[in-house]
């Protein structure tokens, strides 16, 4: 069941072309966010759970077969309700599979999908993706299925596609409402910039609704939302019950909505600009397609700088609301000090002088250092510490349990928010050298401040 389709983003990479050509084709795409055990079935021999589990919510929704009752010798046996139907991996040799969505209702809503190619799962990152598209084959729907890597460009597209906040968790979306919701606020911003462009103002009026605002500014106008909502006037991480999650409502779910909004309307403006120019004149519709394909190069640049772009940001972005955090409770720090052979730690806790003195209160000081994401680049912060102590904050998910056990063999310590603490979703439970941020707070900087305000 494959197809010569062209994919529908211009990305590079096999999963993406495929993610790219479901998006176009199916008429509903379940996106799971996958937990541990959704993938220990298939990374360890005799695991209690086989394949991958699916709340109830999403089994009932219509997007998979409807369940049968399974036919039973044992008297009295609690009923069984399974179904059949054809899965499609590209990803793998075999390609199709039968595939079981079963339900035993002795263990309650308990439901998974059965019959699964190990291989795509095996080797995944925590926090990694499962992708289903539905479609219409004669009587019956076939589905296509991807996994994609947490650790990859394509999770970032899956993100951008279906508009994923960092708290998602499981649902079932419509391709065709997605298009429609992304076409509406298109539009809706269309008619100011062709209304502007009529009179002539275009390069004020991007200026004015279309720039995209500075890193601290952005990431500002995302504190004072977060403010906003709970009622609050600043974020002491003493005075929040989660400060973690705080940084991570507010970094990963406000901050990117305002940043893809920003950029929606960048993006749209500067396509204008490019076919139209900013001044008004009379142009047909022979000349506009003359001018898309002379600029095609540069749209194209434009389209493919997107992502680029959020991913650039997002690091300063994380360290601006550590930063203000800090500030807010009266923590005394210096950021970005140079230290030795010109390593720049985002934070020292409380100073520079203060944890090199040599004395016995230097030990309480400590290097913090702040990432979005992880990957490989810990072990440039773990260049930075010498013999202090080193702290580093992260939101990231798919960081591997082999990773953290490697970090906590360097002396690096990983301050994560509350709720990823213990998620089924990642592998930083049992870990030593894993600390929530609240954790950190009341049980690392808080018996210090005293010291530490004296010493500064």
């Amino acid at each position: 069941m494959t197809d010569q389709h062209e994919p529908m983003l211009g990305r590079s990479g096999t999963d993406a072309d495929f993610l790219a050509r479901l998006f176009e084709r199916s008429d509903q795409i379940l996106v799971k966010k996958l937990s541990n055990n959704d993938r220990d079935w298939a990374r360890y021999p005799n695991k209690h759970q086989a394949g991958v589990y699916v709340p109830h919510e999403q089994r009932d929704s219509g997007f998979f077969p409807v369940l049968r009752k399974k036919a039973r010798d044992e008297p009295g046996a609690r009923e069984i309700r399974q179904a059949y139907f054809t899965t499609i991996w590209p990803q793998t040799d075999s390609k199709e599979k039968r595939s079981r969505l079963v339900h035993y209702t002795s263990k309650g809503q308990e439901t998974h999908v059965t019959g699964l190619p190990k291989e795509v799962f095996a080797t995944l990152s925590p926090a990694s993706l499962l992708i289903m598209g539905r479609l219409s084959s004669g009587k019956e729907h076939i589905y296509e299925c991807l996994t994609i890597d947490s650790d990859s460009e394509e999770a970032l597209l899956v993100g951008e596609l279906f508009n994923l906040s960092a708290d998602f968790l499981v649902d079932v979306f419509e391709p065709s409402e997605r298009k429609a919701e992304e076409r509406d606020r298109i539009l809706d911003f269309a008619e100011q910039v062709i209304s502007a462009w009529q009179k002539g103002v275009l390069a004020a009026f991007a200026q004015d609704n279309a720039a995209m605002p500075s890193t601290a500014e952005l990431a500002a106008k995302a504190r004072q939302a977060f403010l906003n909502k709970y009622g609050l006037s600043r974020t002491n991480p003493f005075e929040l019950d989660r400060p973690g999650d705080a940084l991570r409502e507010i970094s990963r779910i406000i901050e990117l909505d305002l940043f893809r909004d920003y950029q929606r309307k960048e993006r749209a403006v500067e396509l204008v600009r490019l076919v139209l120019g900013d001044t008004r004149r009379t142009i047909t519709a022979a000349d506009v397609i003359r001018k898309l394909i002379d600029e095609l190069p540069a749209i194209d640049a434009l389209m493919l700088s997107a992502s680029q772009q959020r991913k650039s940001r997002a690091g300063y972005s994380y360290e601006h609301h550590i930063e203000a955090m800090l500030l807010d409770g009266d923590i005394p720090f210096e950021k970005q000090v140079v230290i030795d052979a010109r390593k720049r730690p985002d934070f020292i806790l409380p100073s520079l002088s203060f944890i090199d003195s040599g004395t016995r209160k230097a030990k309480t000081g400590l290097i913090l250092s702040a990432k979005t994401t992880l990957r490989e680049r810990w072990k440039q912060v773990e260049r930075e510490k010498g013999k202090r102590r080193l702290f580093l904050t992260t939101v990231d998910e798919n960081i591997a349990s082999s990773s953290i056990e490697d970090m906590a063999s360097f002396g690096v310590h990983l301050v994560i928010p509350e709720s990823l603490r213990l998620s089924k979703e990642t592998e930083y439970k049992n870990h030593e050298n894993v600390v929530s941020f609240k954790e950190f707070c009341t049980t690392v900087v808080r018996p210090n401040l005293g010291v530490w305000a004296a010493e500064v």
